[in-house]
């Protein structure tokens, strides 16, 4: 499993959050774009637990999970619900929809060397998080790591005309990826310079709904900053 993500407890809370915060959103969302579909169980299950009308059409660079997925697609004849291309969303020339959803890669190193080099988010781990705010998409669904300048995708999101629609927040263990030595001693630099927030071996993981709202009658912002740092 080296080869292809795996932390079903992080991959449940995503596919949670997506149920919760976009397919079961009253806006019906028709066209969903994702950002890094790993081996699509997340939607997959998600799609199989609720009746949706729409297309999720998903971008991985991984080719053995890209693979994969496309097996349990088939499997679960979702053909036309999921569709996930082997590439880059960066470099597509794919529609623009209302929705772009994403658990991103957000593990902090000095480099990408590391057990799995899709999972680096960037020296601080917030800036492949970050570039998916500046996309434009009126909706963004995204897990927010709180060791990964979690204040820094806040003010990301401020800056582009986003606030905080709805989250929820899951505390959960330094895993196989984020313990590597490599990574974990990065992320203890990181908390000395406060941009990194954890306790003992827990993190907190947001699930976060950033919405381009004119007028907003309430933005959570202030109260997610406080429980992504306040551990």
């Amino acid at each position: 499993m080296k080869d292809i993500f795996y932390c079903p407890e992080e991959s449940n809370f995503y596919s949670n959050c997506l149920e919760n915060f976009v397919l079961r959103n009253r806006q019906n969302f028709k066209y969903i774009v994702e950002f890094g579909s790993g081996d699509g169980s997340p939607v997959i299950c998600s799609l199989l637990r609720n009746k949706f009308a729409g297309l999720i059409h998903g971008f991985e660079l991984n080719t053995d999970a890209w693979k994969a997925a496309n097996l349990t697609i088939d499997e679960y004849s979702l053909t036309d619900k999921y569709i996930i291309d082997n590439s880059s969303l960066f470099e597509s020339n794919q529609s623009q929809s209302e929705c772009l959803v994403s658990n991103p890669p957000y593990l902090p190193a000095p480099d990408e060397d590391i057990y799995m080099p899709l999972l680096f988010g960037g020296t601080d781990g917030a800036a492949i998080t970050n570039k998916l705010l500046t996309l434009g998409y009126e909706n963004v669904l995204v897990l927010v790591s709180s060791y990964s300048n979690p204040i820094s995708t806040i003010e990301q999101a401020k800056a582009n005309g986003y606030s905080v629609n709805k989250f929820t927040v899951l505390p959960i263990e330094f895993g196989y990826y984020s313990s590597e030595p490599k990574v974990k001693n990065h992320i203890e630099e990181m908390r000395s310079k406060k941009t990194a927030f954890y306790s003992g071996d827990y993190y907190f993981l947001a699930g976060v709904l950033f919405t381009k709202q004119e007028e907003s009658n309430v933005d959570l912002s202030k109260e997610l900053s406080q429980v992504l740092t306040g551990i």
